[in-house]
């Protein structure tokens, strides 16, 4: 039987190239072989402060463009997080085991925090949410980047402690380390692409045009780098490594060795790969958005499973924690 797989992405609008690059290219790979659930993380995305009028909306889109990247209902589940509330449920649940230690240590709180006049609960304890997302269909793996895995060893973490107090019940997930390329802002490549700093991010559903003018506008040297290559250069090799062939990137690669890259070259193919990449998930994007009661049903035939799943990992957790006795 394959490995059942969980990740899960936050509704922040249309996705853009470093979601596509970072995430999305590999669960469309994942299907293939595995029992995947993907998830657009509603609840998570509340940690943060945001406009409620837009949260439908958002969700939409990315649904879209998950879909649109390759994602196949017939083989994946794709609900919304807040469509299976039992998330919240077993969220409380670990809660009362997960060690407050650990969340205290948690990288992305620090910095989220940092972000932030007021530091609510429900940022302490993403984690802890982030965690039931994943033992609530007892998923044996998550496909991280080397980022995320303090997140994931804190679910194990949980799972040992949950397992330990109350009998054997969560499998602990083990982390599928994918590519990902951490794709930076094309105006300023010392800083991570943001959706917010106009001209320095390629969606997904941008025209030809936009992305030719976005890339031939790119930033390549921005001041000496030793022996290192240059951030902007860098960021131009992540994005072909992303959409290019194996033999284009190899043929790039010869050329900076040999200190005969042309930057006008480099951004020249990147401009042909990215266009031959997108516009496909543009064109299935427009088709899906012709048909937004379809995305609907996705969402929710997918939904209807996870909460049966749900459910039935529920009523184990309920009975081992004494929990909903004589009803």
């Amino acid at each position: 039987m394959s490995q059942r797989i969980f990740s899960g992405i936050q509704p922040s609008g249309s996705v853009h190239i470093g979601n596509y690059a970072g995430a999305l290219r590999n669960w469309v790979e994942l299907q293939k072989n595995h029992q995947c659930i993907y998830c657009i993380v509603d609840y998570h995305a509340m940690t943060m402060p945001y406009d409620p009028a837009q949260m439908p909306q958002r969700v939409l889109d990315a649904a879209l463009d998950i879909l649109a990247c390759g994602v196949d209902p017939e083989r994946s589940l794709l609900f919304v997080q807040s469509h299976v509330p039992q998330h919240c449920e077993l969220s409380w649940i670990l809660g009362c085991t997960a060690p407050m230690g650990e969340l205290n240590r948690m990288t992305q709180f620090k910095e989220k925090g940092e972000r932030v006049d007021s530091v609510t609960v429900g940022l302490f304890t993403y984690p802890v949410l982030q965690s039931a997302d994943i033992l609530l269909y007892r998923a044996g793996a998550v496909p991280v980047g080397e980022d995320q895995l303090q997140h994931l060893e804190l679910t194990r973490e949980i799972a040992r402690r949950f397992n330990a107090r109350y009998g054997d019940t969560f499998p602990e997930p083990k982390p599928v380390l994918t590519p990902s390329p951490r794709v930076m802002d094309l105006s300023d490549p010392t800083r991570k692409m943001s959706k917010s700093v106009e001209g320095s991010t390629i969606m997904l559903s941008d025209s030809d045009e936009v992305i030719l003018r976005l890339i031939k506008r790119a930033v390549t040297d921005v001041g000496p780098a030793g022996d290192e290559m240059s951030p902007g250069v860098k960021n131009l090799f992540t994005l072909l490594e992303a959409t290019a062939s194996p033999e284009v990137v190899a043929k790039f690669e010869a050329d900076y060795a040999s200190k005969s890259l042309r930057y006008g070259d480099l951004k020249a193919a990147l401009s042909e790969s990215m266009l031959a990449t997108l516009r496909p998930i543009r064109e299935r994007r427009a088709e899906l958005a012709a048909n937004p009661k379809r995305v609907l049903e996705i969402l929710g035939d997918s939904a209807r499973q996870c909460r049966k799943m749900a459910d039935e990992t529920l009523a184990e957790v309920r009975h081992k924690c004494g929990l909903g006795a004589g009803l």
